[in-house]
């Protein structure tokens, strides 16, 4: 978690958000170390209030990302923080809507990065810088 913290709090973030669901764990606790808010980044239909959302393709089919745009602020710099970077497609719908909300998305920090899937590629394509703990290659 130490390591996370420190690249977080290196980036300027004035918040973090986790992508549901192992991002809550990891994002929450790099959030509570630095005293930062959390926005959590739902599936459909599960936040209680009015919410933003983004449709995005998976290998499989599809699925939508929401969130509370009252969460950011007007040009928030915003970084991500979640376990696992596969393809990218969860991360790059997440820096979508955080923007749809008017937060700046720089830096998405990652456990771990599986780079043969193309994962950060895809999320430097979408303007946002990634750093992992750890990458395992193959498959």
């Amino acid at each position: 978690m130490e390591w996370l913290a420190d690249r977080v709090s290196a980036s300027g973030a004035q918040a973090i958000a986790g992508m549901e669901a192992r991002g809550f764990i990891f994002g929450a606790a790099v959030s509570a170390k630095l005293a930062l808010p959390f926005l959590p980044v739902r599936k459909s239909g599960k936040l209680p209030c009015d919410t933003i959302g983004v449709d995005y393709a998976l290998e499989y089919g599809s699925d939508r990302l929401e969130m509370d745009p009252a969460s950011v602020s007007e040009g928030q710099l915003v970084a991500m923080v979640d376990d696992l970077l596969a393809t990218g497609g969860t991360a790059c719908a997440t820096a979508e809507l955080l923007r749809k909300a008017g937060a700046r998305v720089e830096h998405a920090f990652f456990v771990i990065d599986l780079p043969d899937l193309g994962g950060a590629t895809r999320l430097k394509d979408c303007d946002v810088a990634v750093q992992a703990l750890m990458e395992f290659e193959g498959d």
